[in-house]
């Protein structure tokens, strides 16, 4: 075992602050990576927050942090993929059974026995798993994707959550040119789906509440942009789109989307509200329309993400911060005031 700092929350209701936690010393199956930059997902302020105690209850101190991106400092014995120096990515897992029919078929996300990147029960060292709020963190290679030397590393980060959350149903459903797609909400995760529509060649549509993110929809690769209070302004859109990515995590109508389907459309929910939507099953009816939802991808996808990104030259718009802020962030994170993603500069965390 050895040493790392860290940033971590002793409480529901503490703030982050400076520590000092314990990492293993690599295995022979092991990458050990120094963490140069870690996104901030809202999924972070809700488990540090202890939010999901009916689900997935927090264990103190708990260090987040799910999109990691930094530079292999040490290598397994039995490591083949990876080199020191090289660029490295860790998402949502750090390790699964490996031998049940969903890891055989490439989908670790779907196992039932995987490991969280943190506040997860570690076999390695009987505690917790922590996350990419630290300096360094050791996993299993399998779980380590590569990252294209091109892209902007702070921008990068925010795709191992936002970005495979938004890539893997688009690939799923077979989003493409001459496919009509729709996006629900233009935030952390909804600005990605803009991206990967775009740049799949779908004619994209933003929907949004907000007539000011009209510009911005535009900039990210929208073709078009639809005010969805405006009734009339929905109306034109019924019946034409082929996929529909929701990414709003607030109690919204879903039935004014799913009438928006054409035949055989699919509309899946990236975003998680906290109360059940009620469906009109009769707008799925007629049409044989679906609705579904999708989490990330599996670690062949995520690379494949990832490496779709180097050739499009895709990453996270973000605001990137020393780690000494991530209370303030935490804090502007609930009222939306970040475009689009916070991400930490974990070089701010050797000053400590």
């Amino acid at each position: 075992m050895y040493n790392a700092k860290a940033y971590s929350v002793a409480s529901a209701t503490s703030p982050f602050a400076s520590t000092t936690i314990a990492r293993r010393e690599p295995t022979e199956h092991d990458v050990q990576i120094e963490i140069l930059f870690c996104g901030i997902c809202h999924s972070d302020l809700h488990q540090a927050r202890n939010e999901w105690s009916g689900v997935m209850p927090t264990v103190y101190p708990c260090v987040p942090g799910h999109e990691i991106v930094g530079r292999v400092t040490k290598v397994g014995s039995a490591v083949t993929k990876f080199k020191p120096g090289d660029l490295a990515a860790v998402g949502c897992l750090v390790d699964s059974d490996g031998t049940c029919p969903e890891c055989k078929a490439g989908f670790e996300q779907f196992c039932q026995n995987f490991t969280l990147t943190y506040n997860f029960p570690d076999k390695h060292t009987g505690g917790v798993t922590y996350g990419g709020y630290s300096e360094s963190i050791v996993v299993k290679d399998h779980f380590v994707v590569k990252v294209p030397s091109n892209l902007d590393l702070a921008g990068a980060a925010p795709l191992l959550c936002a970005g495979i959350t938004t890539y893997s149903p688009m690939r799923h459903w077979g989003v493409a040119k001459g496919k009509k797609v729709g996006i629900v909400g233009l935030g952390g995760l909804g600005h990605m789906g803009v991206k990967f529509a775009h740049a799949f060649g779908a004619h994209t549509v933003v929907f949004t509440t907000s007539p000011g993110k009209k510009d911005d929809a535009l900039r990210l690769g929208a073709d078009e942009v639809v005010i969805s209070r405006n009734a009339d302004e929905m109306a034109k859109h019924a019946g034409s789109f082929d996929f529909i990515l929701d990414a709003v995590a607030a109690d919204h109508d879903i039935n004014a989307y799913i009438n928006l389907l054409r035949r055989d459309g699919n509309l899946t929910m990236v975003g998680a509200p906290e109360n059940p939507l009620a469906v009109g099953v009769f707008g799925l009816i007629m049409g044989r329309r679906s609705i579904s939802g999708s989490p990330i991808g599996g670690l062949a996808e995520t690379q494949e993400m990832l490496d779709f990104c180097g050739k499009h030259n895709i990453t996270s718009d973000v605001e990137v911060i020393p780690i000494q802020k991530v209370n303030e962030a935490y804090e502007r994170l609930l009222k939306s005031d970040v475009k689009y993603r916070f991400s930490i500069d974990m070089a701010s965390l050797k000053s400590e």
